[in-house]
């Protein structure tokens, strides 16, 4: 269960990140769900570093730090999956 939890996280976070950074990301689906995983394992690992990744009650600075790892993730995943399909075209 905790795999369908982690992609159903990733997904909703990999969305939000392509709503938030300017212009359009032409990643797959698949992908967006990926850098939403990685994305969210930054954030909890960062939250831990930090001591806020267990607080009492809704623990929203750690999904805040999830959604800053996506946006980075995505931002970054984006230029990186242009180079290599536009090197697979040329």
């Amino acid at each position: 269960m905790s795999w369908l939890w982690a992609i159903i996280v990733g997904l909703v976070l990999g969305l939000l990140a392509k709503a938030i950074l300017p212009g359009k990301q032409n990643i797959p689906i698949w992908l967006t769900i990926i850098f939403g995983i990685i994305g969210s394992i930054i954030g909890n690992a960062v939250a831990a570093w930090i001591g806020v990744d267990d607080t009492k009650g809704i623990d929203w600075i750690r999904h805040l730090l999830q959604l800053a790892g996506a946006v980075l993730v995505v931002g970054v995943g984006d230029s990186l999956w242009a180079s290599i399909k536009g090197k697979r075209h040329a």
